[in-house]
């Protein structure tokens, strides 16, 4: 079964005073992957940049490149794509199914796929930093012979129920020993704290940036913008290569998921990035996103 999305990711900045120059890097494009193709994908900015680039970074991902050396005071930033995207299975071959210890032991034997790329995803990163606090958090969940696939699942669903979803009790700057402390956050801290749990025990883990469709409540219509950009975790389970899950909404990635981009956390992938001249400060950001579904 594959599923059509329309992606569209509009955000606004207005600013105190003119901008003189401003320069963005963006991650809103979704990859090719296996399960899920691109058909189309367009980036309108206004003003119109002078500039404008796409290239592919070191994970693979599509970044685009704006400059613009106008004044001016707001920008506005709408990248629009149609993405299909296959279910994807939550079953795995019997590599999921064998104790985590073979996953990590191939690894470290270079017997995993592409072991070089993978290793990568094991060693700390800038906002997921080694602690005692998350190799104790995941020995709880990762018990000798324990089946990868069963602790994984495990894994997401301890931090579903012990972390509250708490919008704007966090911000990127705050560091996860924090988030963890506290127990609450949003998707892209429950992910921190996920890959820092398995990279902890020697799992490569890496984060995921995309989109989530998501449904209004029974006998609502759905509001435009009312989806979010959102962020999960995926695991690599041995010779069945990379799973994807959710531990904000405890399952597995499905076909409701369009994933922009991978990497080693939030800070190798943000939506957008950048620097812009200017004496005063932002005055306002908006952010809306919509997934609908053209077909399937």
């Amino acid at each position: 079964m594959a599923v059509t999305y329309e992606v569209t990711h509009r955000t606004e900045y207005r600013y105190q005073s003119d901008v003189s120059d401003s320069y963005g890097q963006l991650h809103v494009l979704p990859r090719e992957i296996d399960g899920q193709r691109c058909l189309s994908a367009e980036v309108v900015v206004d003003p119109a940049p002078e500039d404008y680039r796409e290239r592919l970074d070191y994970f693979g991902n599509r970044v685009s490149y704006v400059a613009i050396h106008r004044p001016h005071r707001a920008l506005t930033v709408t990248a629009t794509s149609v993405v299909e995207v296959d279910d994807r299975p939550s079953e795995l071959s019997l590599s999921g199914h064998r104790p985590w210890e073979e996953a990590r032991d191939a690894l470290r034997c270079g017997h995993a796929p592409d072991p070089i790329d993978a290793v990568q995803f094991t060693l700390e990163s800038p906002l997921v930093q080694a602690s005692g606090m998350f190799a104790d958090y995941a020995a709880r969940t990762f018990t000798p012979a324990r089946p990868l696939q069963e602790a994984v699942t495990d894994l997401c669903h301890r931090i579903h129920a012990e972390f509250e979803y708490k919008p704007g009790s966090t911000s990127v700057r705050t560091p996860l020993a924090e988030v963890f402390a506290q127990r609450q956050g949003v998707c892209q801290d429950f992910a921190h704290v996920g890959i820092a749990c398995l990279r902890s025990i020697g799992l490569p883990a890496r984060y995921v940036s995309g989109y989530l469709r998501t449904d209004p409540p029974p006998g609502a219509t759905k509001l435009k913008g009312a989806d979010a950009s959102h962020a999960w975790i995926s695991v690599l389970m041995g010779q069945a290569g990379w799973l994807d899950v959710d531990p904000t909404n405890d399952q597995f990635a499905n076909l409701r998921y369009v994933v922009t981009a991978y990497g080693r956390d939030y800070s190798d992938v943000p939506p957008l990035s950048g620097v812009i001249y200017t004496e005063g400060k932002t005055e306002s950001l908006r952010v809306a996103v919509d997934v609908v579904a053209v077909s399937g």
